[in-house]
């Protein structure tokens, strides 16, 4: 019998935030056993409009013991407490998807089941004034609080707005201190064995050829290795996510207090996004080309911006879903090579840390093994899915009547397992984590009550205090998080005392 290949040298086959994430995470936790090599072409560009981050972030940056501060000044990073959609229930309304939790549970019962209890008996506060990232937000405030008072209830959760630029050549300057060869050129071919079932080497247009024992391909939308030398597949989406087209734009910053959140504002057919930086705004237009021109998009992403725009808004067309397999043969796709999911909750750079933390969990350092593969496999392709289905949901529950795009999205047929999700909620709010679900039931929660998804009933165990036990439990939450808002320095004042922009 045949012994696996031990793996002793790792080629990274494109550069950008998904290369450089891997090159620095694999230098960082693996540079002791392998060889590793980026190749990448400055003649090529990268689509780099991934901007906004969700916090699972953190951990990667504490895991390469990256500090925050530098890293924020050094790409011009600003905080993010959450997300305000706009116009997405109807037009003329709003609501923020924070992180972390709204108030806390009480008696191993969900808060949102008391307040749910109150709003029955006339209650007119919202759920989101019991949240302390709301309070932040729209005060303009930002600390990295860890509790609100002496409650409770959790503090600030948060994560990060950053050039995407910047941030690959962060990442780069890290892993080649650590040890990473940078290969400078562009990838004519991939030569596959006699199978077709692995890459064996890549041919450069200049005639050299590298070779590797694994190879990682990030690649973008070409997915030079995943798909056009494996041949892998791919699951199209987009009749459950339409969009499949996106326009960005940077602008100068307008002036104002930086928000410390990124903004969602629905158009006709599709959305717009803000992403607040130090030394400009992030902008882009994600829209359904069956449902309006490119000329249309443009204009009104140009008609809508804040600030001058700082160069002409750049197409780039997708198509919405995933690879067949992340992992196949001797490669392993990341990053847009892998499939994509349109930035709606800034889950782009988590699926490329997410998809490298399983393959460092995984790595076949004494040869490639089926079951380690189908393991990778069976967990990208249910976050993937999970995530597919968060995104779904903002789209369907929706009530606007003003364009045949949004018609469509609500009379949709929907996956079974956002259904049952629906389903579930809608008849007594509850809310159950499941495997591989990146989204927290406070994220779900507030999307769907954001969204107009009103449960008929609560849970029996909210009516354990009285009415006015239950007026008290919700006005001195409110209290806390008023409290604990008015105490923190403005988003603007905490980033110029500790991380103001180092330009590059």
């Amino acid at each position: 019998m045949t012994q696996p290949k031990r793996i002793q040298s790792v080629l990274i086959v494109g550069g950008g935030t998904a290369g450089w994430m891997a090159a620095a995470s694999l230098s960082k936790f693996l540079g002791h056993s392998l060889s590793i090599t980026l190749v990448e072409s400055d003649a090529i560009g990268t689509v780099g409009v991934g901007e906004a981050t969700i916090p699972q972030i953190k951990r990667l940056n504490a895991a390469l013991d990256i500090d925050e501060h530098d890293f924020l000044a050094r790409t011009g990073g600003t905080f993010k407490l959450g997300i305000e959609f706009i116009n997405w229930r109807k037009p003329g309304e709003a609501y923020l998807h924070n992180f972390g939790n709204i108030g806390f549970n009480l008696n191993q019962t969900a808060f949102h089941q008391y307040w749910m209890r109150a709003r029955a008996n006339g209650e007119t506060h919202s759920l989101w004034d019991h949240c302390i990232n709301t309070a932040a937000a729209r005060a303009g405030k930002f600390a990295p609080i860890e509790r609100v008072g002496t409650s409770p209830m959790a503090g600030i959760a948060y994560a990060y707005h950053f050039d995407a630029s910047r941030y690959a050549r962060f990442l780069r300057d890290y892993a080649e201190r650590a040890g990473v060869k940078r290969v400078e050129g562009k990838i004519a071919r991939a030569e596959t064995n006699d199978t077709a079932e692995e890459v064996i080497r890549v041919h450069l247009d200049d005639g050299r050829s590298l070779d590797a024992d694994l190879f990682v391909d990030c690649s973008g939308f070409r997915a030079l290795l995943i798909e056009e030398a494996l041949n892998t597949g791919y699951e199209d989406w987009t009749h459950w996510l339409p969009c499949d087209r996106a326009l960005p734009v940077p602008t100068a910053n307008p002036g104002r207090e930086i928000r410390p959140f990124t903004q969602s504002i629905a158009h006709q057919a599709g959305w717009q996004w803000r992403i607040p930086l130090q030394h400009r705004t992030g902008n882009g237009h994600v829209f359904s080309s069956a449902h309006m021109s490119e000329s249309e998009a443009e204009r009104i992403l140009l008609e809508t911006v804040e600030g001058e725009p700082l160069a002409d808004p750049r197409l780039i067309r997708f198509t919405t879903g995933r690879r067949s397999r992340f992992w196949s043969g001797n490669v392993v796709a990341l990053g847009l090579a892998s499939g994509f999911l349109e930035p709606l909750e800034s889950t782009s750079i988590h699926l490329i840390q997410s998809g490298i933390s399983r393959l460092v969990s995984l790595f076949p350092l004494n040869g490639i093994a089926a079951p380690d593969v189908n393991e990778y496999n069976r967990q990208m392709i249910l976050e993937f899915e999970r995530i597919r289905d968060f995104i779904i949901l903002h789209y369907h529950l929706n009530e606007r009547d003003d364009s045949d795009f949004w018609r469509d999205c609500r009379a949709m047929t929907v996956p079974d397992t956002l259904r049952e999700k629906i389903e579930l909620f809608g008849a007594n709010g509850r809310l159950y984590h499941r495997e591989e679900d990146l989204f927290t039931d406070s994220s779900w929660l507030q999307v769907m009550m954001g969204q107009g998804l009103t449960p008929k009933g609560f849970h029996p165990m909210a009516n354990s205090i009285s009415d006015a036990q239950l007026s008290e439990f919700l006005g001195n939450i409110r209290t806390l998080v008023t409290q604990a808002a008015t105490q923190m320095p403005s988003h603007a004042d905490y980033i110029q005392a500790r991380c103001p922009e180092i330009k590059p």
